[in-house]
């Protein structure tokens, strides 16, 4: 597996953020400032999810793509789409809920779109945990499997925190 990428383009009203290789948790501060960026201009009618080239995407990703149509959704009435053409990957976002808030599509992404890698700064260990226990609680939110599967990991980073 290839390390972790991520690109966004703005093409006809839309974000594109595409997910390359194995995406995990160095890669939350990335998404995190992309997501603060996109929310502060509403001048959008769409957000697209492309995990067309992920190998894979760990849970904390995986709660950071949810917030993003959690919040998409709560502020400006769009519900986004995910392209996932790995029926691994898709499988793991349906057995999470992901159907719930985003329209997921089996075909590759194609566009004309000119992508640019987006890197954030590095975070500390305190604002990577913070960010960690978010993703995992918007996973939770999404339904009672998740709530469970993540409790004990939310719990502990938590306990963590406190004893900092």
């Amino acid at each position: 597996m290839t390390s972790g990428r991520v690109q966004v383009a703005f093409y006809q009203r839309m974000h594109i953020i595409r997910l390359l290789g194995d995406v995990r948790l160095n890669l939350c501060s990335t998404l995190e400032r992309y997501l603060d960026d996109i929310l502060a201009r509403p001048d959008f009618d769409n957000v697209i999810v492309d995990l067309s080239a992920a190998d894979g995407v760990d849970s904390t990703t995986l709660g950071q793509i949810a917030k993003i149509s959690i919040l998409c959704r709560d502020r400006f009435g769009i519900v986004p789409t995910i392209s996932s053409p790995n029926p691994g990957i898709t499988r793991i976002l349906l057995s999470m809920g992901f159907d719930q808030v985003f329209h997921i599509v089996d075909e590759p992404f194609k566009d004309e779109a000119s992508f640019q890698e987006w890197v954030a700064d590095s975070v500390c260990e305190d604002e990577a945990r913070e960010q960690v226990i978010a993703a995992h609680r918007v996973l939770m939110s999404l339904n009672e499997k998740n709530k469970n599967t993540f409790k004990e990991l939310v719990d502990s980073l938590e306990s963590d925190r406190s004893h900092s």
